[in-house]
């Protein structure tokens, strides 16, 4: 069975700062081909769309498209702030090796 992606209340929490919801916006996380090892993420403020995984907490929602939620079986979606900037992150089980930007990968 695969496991939807986990959104941590960190992640949500930023959503609600930025007020994500007012807009009536959710977090899009997307799996696309390209970048540096195979595959990319995209994340971005976007409207929900009819086949989307919606997942919510905090009044928020993060959104994923049905080609991309194979990509993302137990992944976790977290934000972190660090000393280079702050920026939701993606902890990807299915990723095989992934590079130095955070943001492409390989399975």
């Amino acid at each position: 069975m695969n496991l939807p992606p986990k959104v941590t209340d960190r992640a949500f929490e930023r959503l609600a700062e930025i007020g994500a919801d007012v807009q009536g916006q959710a977090l899009r996380i997307a799996v696309e081909g390209g970048g540096c090892s195979g595959f990319q993420y995209e994340i971005k403020l976007d409207t929900p769309a009819e086949d989307d995984l919606v997942l919510e907490g905090h009044g928020q929602k993060v959104v994923v498209d049905s080609i991309s939620l194979p990509f993302l079986t137990g992944a976790v979606i977290d934000f972190s702030e660090e000393l280079i900037g702050a920026r939701f992150v993606i902890d990807n089980p299915n990723a095989s090796s992934s590079c130095g930007c955070g943001t492409s990968f390989s399975m």
